[in-house]
């Protein structure tokens, strides 16, 4: 076991697993939510992203914002349209369709497994770092 101490002195590597930054699964439920109240354009919805605290604060990769929504609407679960009512060049307008809100549906069950997981490790690494 390592001590507190030693755990400090161990340098932390860049951009590591443990600070939670890779959390790429749930970028397809955190987009059906978010389109869940409406009709949003790529730069809204990586804003509305960015305010969730998984993303910690900081707006998420734009180009892979756009590639999730492009392998989204693939797979029906999201639609999109061009949007010219505003000045300026036209911007792509995505919106969640029935088969993304069953998605979604069927990610709140995922998510709720994955919440008792991550509790159970909680608990058991709280237990193993304060033998």
């Amino acid at each position: 076991m390592m001590s507190a101490d030693e755990a400090k002195a161990v340098p932390e590597p860049l951009e590591c697993p443990c600070e939670g930054g890779s959390l790429d699964k749930l970028i397809q439920p955190a987009i059906l939510i978010v389109l869940s109240d409406g009709p949003l354009h790529g730069y809204g919805l990586a804003e509305r992203l960015s305010e969730m605290p998984m993303f910690g604060g900081q707006r998420p990769d734009g180009a892979g914002v756009y590639r999730f929504l492009k392998s989204m609407e693939g797979k029906g679960f999201v639609a999109s349209q061009w949007d010219t009512s505003q000045r300026g060049p036209a911007r792509r307008s995505y919106e969640i369709t029935a088969d993304g809100e069953c998605c979604l549906r069927k990610w709140l069950t995922t998510l709720e497994a994955y919440r008792d997981g991550i509790n159970f490790l909680v608990r058991a690494a709280r237990k193993a770092t304060t033998k």
